[in-house]
């Protein structure tokens, strides 16, 4: 097994990294990080303008970019990434994060259409899936590096009306914890990240309830979220000490303590806690 020559303390020092979504919010957040640590980043969205703009602000943070199309729900694209990478950075990437997800969330179970459910996991999951599935043979083949799953708060909160998104970042979380079991005893680390509130569009032109719901949301996230470069610089410096989790707020660490402590009194509070909303 070939060591991280960065040492373990040092992963996301000139790390050769991808970052997926990295068109807007946290991913792009993650790519300026990244860059600013000195890194190479292939920054792929699946809008090729936004990718562009992330090179620039890469390069402008003192690193050195990449801009690539992906649409993570395909595999056949994934795996076209990785292959990119490679010939770009001449070897295979030490950093992966997938980060790619989209918003939805306001109906009832039985009354999300199942496109919508489709559309969710094709995206927030399997976007996931197939980051791991392509990247983690090319690190174990290597010997060393990282993978960054972006989760949510939402996949051990549950909140009403959010079917879909739950279950989709609760599958990330589960999925991250099996792939660091089965990394373990190697020098390739897993982290999961699992914010609540964070400044980004993915709630863009996405309504998630009625009147009262929605201006609720808006302000929760103007007084809670965190703008995702204080996300991105918490979840490397976690990427650094080899930590699987990553909770960076006070209301998410909450929520992952109340529902691990009182799993029955939790979820029936969450109901209630929304009907009142409401």
């Amino acid at each position: 097994m070939r060591l991280n020559p960065f040492g373990g303390s040092r992963r996301t020092r000139q790390a050769d990294a991808v970052v997926t979504g990295a068109g807007s919010g946290i991913g792009q957040a993650f790519a300026i990080e990244i860059g600013r640590r000195g890194g190479r980043v292939v920054c792929s969205d699946i809008d090729p303008d936004r990718a562009r703009a992330t090179v620039e602000l890469v390069a402008a943070a003192g690193g050195k970019a990449f801009d690539t199309v992906c649409d993570v729900s395909s595999l056949a694209q994934v795996t076209t990434l990785a292959h990119t990478a490679e010939e770009w950075f001449g070897k295979s990437p030490d950093l992966v994060v997938n980060n790619a997800g989209i918003g939805r969330g306001g109906t009832l179970i039985g009354e999300t259409p199942p496109a919508e459910w489709h559309q969710v996991l094709d995206v927030n999951l399997w976007g996931v899936i197939h980051g791991c599935h392509v990247f983690t043979p090319r690190l174990r083949e290597a010997g060393y590096g990282s993978i960054v799953n972006v989760a949510s708060a939402a996949a051990f909160g549950s909140a009403p009306r959010m079917a879909a998104y739950n279950v989709s970042k609760a599958g990330v979380l589960a999925l991250s914890e099996t792939l660091a079991a089965e990394l373990s005893g190697t020098d390739i680390t897993v982290t999961v990240l699992c914010p609540t509130g964070v400044r980004t569009n993915i709630l863009e032109g996405v309504t998630i309830g009625d009147e009262n719901i929605q201006r609720w949301s808006d302000r929760l996230l103007r007084w809670t979220g965190r703008p995702p470069a204080s996300i991105a610089r918490t979840t490397l410096d976690a990427v650094d000490r080899g930590q699987l989790y990553v909770v960076p707020q006070i209301e998410a660490k909450a929520i992952w303590q109340s529902k691990r402590l009182l799993p029955d009194t939790y979820t029936r509070a969450a109901g209630l806690l929304e009907r009142l909303v409401r």
